[in-house]
Formats: C-alpha cells, structure tokens, sequence
C-alpha cells in the first residue's frame, strides 16, 4: 500500500462542477484530492479487504438476529421500545438492504481492523463509484498511468444491478427518495442513487425529510400528497424513531431502503456485542460498553457514542490522557470504548479505508485522508489504483 504523488487533471474542477459533484470543494477547503493515489496491489484487495468485508459483514448480521429477539440488547442500543416490534418484522421478513460500508484501518501489511460499520446513512458514494473511475479513465487515457491500472470499484454496476432487481419484484411501484434541505453532500448521494434506480428502469420522486407528510389512513406522504409506500431516504433511523409520524412508521405500509432492521447495524453498540461473540478475531478490535468494568483492560482507547457519525463526539484516549477529541451534538445515548489501534500514517496524513458492500457482497473501496487521526466530515477523499 503506497501513498503516490500525483499531478492534478487541468479541467477537473470544471468537469466536476458540469457532472454534478458541486461539493468538491467545501468551506475554501478541498474535499476531493487528486494531487496523490493510494496504490495496492491484487492480493492486497482481495485477500485482506475484499475477503474481510465479506465475512465481517456476515457476522455483524448473526448480532442483528441476536439483538432483535432480546429486549435487553435493544435497550442497550437505545432502539425504544415503541419501535421494537417494527424492528423485529422487518428483520423477519428480511426485508432488503441496498448498500452499506465498513470502516478499515489497513496498513497494507497484517489484517484489516474494524472501526465501524455506517450500515444505514453511508456518504461517499458518487465519488466512489463515478468520480474515482472516471479519474482513472482520464490519467489512463493521458497517458499518467499505466494501461494496466485499476480500480477495486463494481459500485455503479452493482447498484444499478441491485435496484432492477428489487424493481422486479415491485412491478409499477415508485421509489421515493429523500434526505434533509440543505445538506449538499447528502443531496448529491441521494441524487447519484436515484440515477441509478432510473438506470435500473425504476420510476422514482424525490422529496425532502422535512416535507413527508400523514396522511389519511396513516400513509406517509409527498409533497403532491402522494402516498408514499417504498423510500430510499439517506436519514439514520435514531432520527427517524423520533419525529412526529414515528408512532405511524410501523403502520404506514412504508418498504425502507434502508430497512429498519439497519438501526442495529449502524449502531456502535456494534461493536461490543462482535467482540463478545467473535473474541480475538483478527479483523476485530477489543469493544466494551463504557460501563463494562472490563474496559480498564484497555489503557489506549477510544471512546464513541452509540450514535455518532462522522468522528462527531469521538475522543481519544492514550496512557489514560486524552489526545484528541471532536465536539458534536451525539453522547446522551451512550458510549463504547474500543481498543486504540491507529489508522496508517503516510507522511502527515493519516489514511482510512472505507469497503463498500452492495447486496451484501463487497463492491468497492474508498479511501479517506485527514492531518488527524480522526476521520470527520471534511476529510479528504483520494482516488486508488490496484497495480502489481
């Protein structure tokens, strides 16, 4: 795994803004970086992220079928208990999921190790899947890199594949899609994810979460006061459990992309429970609830809210100081520590990789830079390659 200077394309940032990818740069700072790529090799990304991902995603699916058959492991992960049965049906019935990311710390060398899993809301996506591609097309074509770089990138495809195939089973039915005003980066995922379900032949409506309405009979609905019954909304559901319709949301007769069974995904009381069943796993890291008396057996940790996102509300913890933390509105819900173990550093840079899944199959990778060593919003994004 090599961190490899670049040269910048001299018509990127017009392209970017004429293809859709406003959020480029965001604040005066840059957001996407092309002045340098990661660069692995084939057995890297198969053998030690590809592989990993796979299993690793399968087993945080054995915790979500332990946690939502047990009320004290659903109020461990401050699920309330009004939401509980529609947690239950929907991991019953198995309803579909359509993507989701798991967060590597890999070196290059010895096994990847899980930070999270953002199985519900995952950012990142069109520039994943579209941008990074299309960045290599162009330096493959000028010439900057060789004929036989690649990329570790099945993303498009793979969803595009995914949403027919849901389609085909939903005959003529509409695909809402929806995430809060004025979040540019959220408004573009949502945007890129609705291309690809038209792909897929999907009819599809946008509407924002601020503009669901309730309608007669307990449906949900858009601003045309259309029912709404299948939605794709780039919302977590800690949110969703708490707005005004929630008491309707198991009776709505609403299919959620992503399904409410995602709540226990995406929470990093997570971690603790993979810890308790997989102990010593080589992609795990030691995780305890922060009132397990067995975290004093970690003297470098670091401690996270059930519910954060983005590094907000995250604290570092070495030889019992604090080095590093993130404001953020998350940590009355709760917290876990898990076993500090850095993220690569190369330079001043400090890399994360993020290995997407679409239909429960890896997908892809991304990767993530930041001066700290924790990875926030404003992070910076890097295009790969795979060369050996």
């Amino acid at each position: 795994m090599l961190r490899v200077s670049h040269k910048e394309r001299p018509h990127w940032r017009a392209q970017a803004e004429r293809l859709g990818f406003g959020f480029h740069t965001m604040y005066g700072e840059p957001y996407w970086d092309e002045t340098a790529y990661y660069r692995f090799t084939l057995a890297q990304i198969e053998r030690d992220l590809e592989e990993p991902t796979a299993e690793l995603h399968q087993m945080c699916l054995e915790v979500v079928d332990l946690v939502v058959r047990d009320e004290r492991w659903l109020r461990r992960f401050c699920i309330p208990e009004s939401q509980w049965q529609g947690v239950l049906d929907s991991w019953r019935r198995r309803d579909p999921s359509l993507y989701s990311r798991l967060d590597l710390a890999y070196n290059g060398r010895g096994p990847a190790k899980l930070y999270e899993n953002n199985a519900d809301t995952p950012t990142s996506l069109f520039e994943t899947a579209f941008w990074q591609w299309l960045w290599l097309e162009d330096n493959v074509d000028a010439h900057w890199l060789r004929r036989d770089a690649d990329q570790f990138n099945l993303l498009q495809e793979r969803l595009v594949a995914r949403f027919a195939g849901l389609a085909a089973s939903r005959p003529g039915r509409r695909l809402h899609f929806a995430c809060c005003r004025d979040t540019i980066e959220d408004r573009g995922t949502v945007q890129y994810l609705e291309d690809c379900a038209r792909e897929a032949g999907l009819d599809t409506a946008f509407v924002h979460i601020e503009e669901i309405g309730l309608g007669e009979g307990g449906w949900l609905t858009d601003l045309d006061n259309r029912p709404i019954d299948w939605m794709f909304k780039l919302y977590p559901w800690e949110f969703m459990f708490r707005e005004q319709y929630a008491a309707h949301l198991g009776s709505s007769r609403v299919e959620w992309l992503e399904p409410m069974w995602k709540s226990v995904l995406s929470n990093k009381a997570l971690l603790p429970l993979l810890w308790q069943r997989f102990p010593g796993h080589p992609n795990l890291l030691p995780a305890y609830f922060g009132d397990d008396p067995r975290r004093a057996q970690l003297d470098d940790y670091v401690r996270k809210p059930l519910f954060s996102r983005e590094g907000a509300n995250i604290s570092l913890v070495r030889h019992g100081e604090l080095v590093a933390e993130v404001d953020g509105p998350y940590g009355e819900e709760g917290f876990i520590v898990q076993a500090y173990h850095p993220l690569p550093k190369f330079g001043d840079n400090h890399a994360l990789v993020g290995s997407w899944l679409v239909d429960d199959q890896p997908a892809g990778i991304a990767i993530r830079e930041d001066s700290g060593p924790i990875t926030q919003d404003m992070s910076r994004y890097l295009p790969h390659i795979i060369l050996d």
